[in-house]
């Protein structure tokens, strides 16, 4: 474990210009990422497991053209997208509400060490100090004070990771929220986000239109068209699609439907769920 105090020159500059920047920083790991594009990626704790995929998919790919990916470590979105970030060798920051020598939580243990030995973890909290409530919105501010844009991927109307984008917008970061659907409760702090002027996502591009021009090196990532899904996978909703409702649309048979969704299940792009199927978000070309 070392430190790094406000007034060294690798203390990140965009850090520098918030509010109430820390006046130490206390981290394990690869100091050098704190001055690296950074694209902040955070959400509900007791996400869906589609909410899940997402941030592993959109932290994965930001990953791979160079972004470093910020979140807190938390259960649920936080930790798929360091796992996604993780994933090809792409580079993650863990900014911790408690003391570095504490782990929390402690389901998050392993990802904990992979982030230490590949990425980094940071805290402005001394060593030993507990997780204690109030630390996690200051915590919460240093997220999105790193980032070029704080991504938010599902989260109720009261929630630390509004916290999060509220902050980011009052420091005047990019905020993106992916929408869902409306009648969960996971989606309403998002679509709340989306009335408020933060930016719809549906995919990486739209997050790359809105980074400072200096980042721009980082290119576009290419998306499918349409035409390259699998047409069995065009007929699967976002939402429960009852397994008889994918054979009337489809007109093949049940077992011919029965084959094609196992494969597409097994590749991750759709799943089981109470009344049937669902997709995922990945998207598979023919």
């Amino acid at each position: 474990m070392d430190s790094i105090v406000q007034t060294h020159r690798d203390f990140p500059q965009l850090l520098r210009e918030i509010a109430d920047p820390p006046p130490t920083l206390y981290y394990c790991g690869d100091i050098q990422l704190l001055n690296q594009p950074q694209i902040a990626i955070v959400g509900a704790r007791k996400a869906s497991r589609t909410g899940c995929n997402t941030a592993y998919q959109f932290a994965q790919q930001l990953a791979a053209l160079g972004f470093v990916i910020t979140s807190g470590l938390a259960l649920g979105i936080d930790a798929a997208a360091h796992q996604g970030a993780l994933a090809h060798n792409g580079k993650t920051i863990a900014v911790l509400g408690n003391g570095l020598n504490i782990q929390y939580p402690r389901q998050n243990e392993k990802l904990s060490d992979s982030i230490r030995t590949h990425g980094l973890l940071i805290s402005e909290f001394l060593p030993d100090t507990l997780p204690l409530p109030h630390h996690f919105p200051r915590r919460n501010r240093l997220i999105s004070g790193l980032s070029y844009g704080v991504l938010v991927v599902e989260a109720q109307c009261k929630s630390g990771s509004l916290v999060t984008a509220r902050m980011a917008m009052e420091q005047g970061r990019e905020v993106f929220a992916v929408p869902g659907s409306i009648h969960s409760p996971l989606s309403r702090g998002c679509h709340q986000l989306l009335r408020d002027g933060a930016k719809l996502v549906e995919n990486i591009n739209d997050i790359l239109e809105e980074i400072p021009t200096h980042c721009r090196h980082i290119t576009h990532s290419p998306e499918p068209a349409d035409d390259d899904i699998h047409p069995l996978l065009q007929l699967i909703g976002f939402e429960p699609t009852a397994m008889d409702t994918i054979i009337q649309r489809s007109q093949l048979s049940a077992a011919e439907t029965a084959n094609i969704i196992v494969q597409l299940e097994v590749e991750g792009l759709v799943e089981p769920c109470l009344g049937g199927y669902q997709r995922t978000g990945g998207k598979k070309k023919i």
